[in-house]
């Protein structure tokens, strides 16, 4: 069944079968369409192999932007790298990716008939017995046994690995565990000198490989013309922008999308009742009729539910709005722009950027798209439907309902042909609640049946799905009232009540500097108690816990980092002139773990791109705190003999902490 393989199974092609996507749904679901073989596999063998595409492809051309041709299997269905791309990717990217390239290079050595499985490198389990370790023995002696020539056991074939491992200047020692599972400890020494370039030479050089040059569309937010932004566009809004930071921050072409609701019945509803308010009808009708866009729905909305003829009229104006009545217009695009005004008041606060591609946009896309779906017989009539019927769906995709209309399924259609015909995407982004999942299933498939993937290139689609915030009595969060919780509301109260702790702690405080504390931490409190939880869960909002100065919350971290930025400032040191002249030593254990932590950053970026997950970096943060505190109980910093060295480690501490608040869109703040 062509659905439930899409939604549950990765299937690679090379670049004559044609299509080529992967849609990762509310639970990173993964799949590549039409051909294949590797059905079945595990969730960390096909994350290993994603992980694996970008790194050949960031290889092989210096951008991820490739060809599905540049990075197609060979003949026996397995990827190789040439001797330079190995070489080069093992002195770039993230540790994890540096480790999995030289492992590769070992294993396409030692095994030439296993040339290009991947390489699996995963954190070590149990600190104690390395850093990291390689997985691969065990799934390499069940693929060769019985061939001639074949390792005995699982554990020579580990042996084999290592005795095949290139020198990267990495690895203090190896050690072998079980039937076969290579331990990995990093060399201290590596670690200092990686941590004193980045200082000299800046956070960028330790972006993860793959990334760089890709055209990402993002499409989040997403809110509805006319009607307040509460609380469910929150999740949407913050985790859309953060993976969009994140993609920017490796290097990736973003452009972020912002697919309002600014087109359908509803108007229709609106600007009849607007028409109804004044004696002379649309052509007296002012921006006063639209200052309060709350009051206009819930009394067209009203009328609407209550009046016949007004349902019908209102109706009657929808017509009359897409055929395009320049009255008609005038009104809709006042509506518009006081919905817009009143959203770009909420982004500001959340410091998120947009840009507006409304389902207005694709209008005119809609009928071109239909009629095209129709001629090549991907669509057909159903009950006087025209639909899309995918091979293992329940439900049609219904591209042009019964009367004409067109509904959400064909403005994605159109939005998904755009994306990648006209702006050239090679990875979509769709970041809604996960009640979604199933429309997006059926626009995913029918894109790929419609032959919008391209047979030229590799095109990635994920659904990003989240689940519900939830009140502190663990039901959907609402008002007092019963009503959803607007946006601007919880906003208010978490700064409002951030503003007593910064004047208790800091009674000298400006109202200025009062004002800016208050704000960083109570916009930052909301934003990280959503982004620390898997986004695929539901989660309780509660105020109590968010502006919490322990434990894993922003106002935490951000203490934490002005603590940290208070022990540079007492040492009077230039920390530019620091870095230049001196070098990170990594002698105390502490200095050690907290080397190691450092230079993770990287993991943590790709771990939550791959995954898509932003709370791969809030819990890296917070790994990083606890890290820095053990370190700093043991290690005196200013005055210590090891001075420089300590304060180069907790400046590049700082550092990482100010590069995850501005992935996670949190202001930093240097006084607390």
């Amino acid at each position: 069944m062509l659905l439930a393989s899409l939604q549950s199974t990765r299937v690679t092609t090379a670049a004559s079968a044609s299509r080529f996507a992967r849609s990762s749904l509310s639970s990173s679901r993964a799949f590549r369409a039409l051909g294949g073989s590797r059905l079945g596999m595990s969730a960390h063998i096909s994350e290993a192999l994603g992980k694996l595409d970008l790194m050949i492809a960031s290889a092989a051309g210096g951008s991820s932007n490739c060809t599905a041709g540049a990075v197609a299997p060979p003949a026996e269905g397995k990827r190789q790298l040439s001797a330079a791309a190995a070489a080069d990717a093992i002195h770039a990217g993230s540790i994890k990716q540096r480790l999995a390239a030289a492992f590769q290079q070992s294993l396409d050595a030692a095994f030439p008939s296993m040339a290009g499985e991947p390489a699996i490198v995963v954190p070590c389990g149990n600190p104690k017995f390395g850093d990291y370790q390689c997985n691969n023995a065990m799934a390499l002696h069940g693929k060769m046994k019985g061939k001639p020539d074949a390792p005995k056991n699982p554990r020579a074939v580990a042996e084999a690995l290592l005795a095949n491992l290139p020198e990267t200047g990495m690895v203090a020692e190896t050690s072998l565990a079980g039937p076969g599972f290579i331990n990995i400890r990093i060399s201290p020494e590596w670690l200092a000198q990686h941590i004193t370039s980045m200082m000299r030479d800046g956070i960028s050089t330790w972006v993860p490989a793959g990334y760089a040059g890709r055209r990402v569309v993002v499409d989040f937010s997403s809110p509805n013309v006319a009607k307040e932004m509460h609380v469910g566009h929150l999740r949407s809004t913050i985790i859309g922008d953060t993976i969009a930071r994140t993609l920017e921050f490796a290097g990736a072409d973003v452009k972020r999308l912002n697919h309002i609701g600014d087109w359908g019945t509803q108007f229709g509803m609106l600007i009849q009742y607007i028409a109804e308010k004044r004696p002379e009808g649309l052509n007296a009708a002012s921006d006063e009729d639209v200052a309060d866009l709350q009051v206009l729905y819930r009394a067209a909305k009203l009328r609407f539910d209550e009046e016949e003829d007004f349902k019908t009229r209102a109706r009657e104006a929808v017509t009359e709005l897409q055929g395009g009545r320049p009255e008609y217009l005038q009104a809709w695009q006042r509506i518009c722009d006081a919905s817009r005004r009143e959203f770009q008041k909420l982004y500001d606060r959340l410091d998120v950027t947009l840009e507006e591609r409304g389902e207005s946009f694709y209008n005119p896309m809609l009928k071109p798209v239909v009629d095209d779906l129709m001629e090549r017989g991907v669509a057909e009539l159903s009950d006087g439907a025209k639909c899309v019927f995918v091979e293992g769906g329940q439900n049609p995709l219904i591209v042009q309902k019964t009367d004409g209309g067109f509904g959400y399924a064909s403005t994605d259609m159109a939005a998904i042909k755009h994306r990648i015909h006209e702006e050239k995407a090679d990875w979509i982004i769709y970041v809604t609640d996960a009640g979604q999942a199933p429309h997006f299933d059926l626009v995913f498939a029918g894109a790929a049946k419609a032959g919008y993937l391209p047979a030229d290139r590799t095109v990635r689609i994920d659904h990003v799905g989240f689940g519900l915030v939830l009140g502190e009595d663990g039901k959907k969060f609402k008002s007092r009232s019963g009503d959803v919780v607007r946006l601007v509301e919880l906003l208010d109260e978490a700064k409002k009540r951030i503003t007593a702790t910064v004047k208790e702690r800091r009674p000298d405080a400006t109202d200025e500097e009062v004002e800016e504390a208050a704000a960083a931490m109570g916009y930052g409190a909301v934003k990280y108690a959503d982004l620390k939880n898997h986004r695929t869960t539901n989660y309780r909002f509660s105020y109590d816990d968010m502006l919490s100065q322990q434990g894993n919350t922003a106002v935490y971290q951000l203490y934490a980092h002005a603590r940290i930025a208070s022990i540079v400032r007492k040492s009077g040191r230039d920390m530019a002139q620091v870095a230049a002249s001196s070098s990170v030593v990594l002698g105390h254990e502490k200095e050690v773990a907290l080397g190691l932590q450092i230079a993770r950053f990287s993991d943590a970026v790709d771990d939550a791109l791959s995954e898509l997950l932003p709370h791969r970096l809030t819990e890296y943060l917070y790994d990083l705190s606890a890290a820095f505190n053990q370190f700093y109980v043991e290690c005196q910093v200013n005055g210590s003999p090891e001075e420089d060295s300590r304060l180069l480690l907790s400046e590049a501490t700082a550092l990482i902490m100010r590069t995850c608040f501005q992935l996670l869109g949190i202001r930093v703040l240097y006084r607390i």
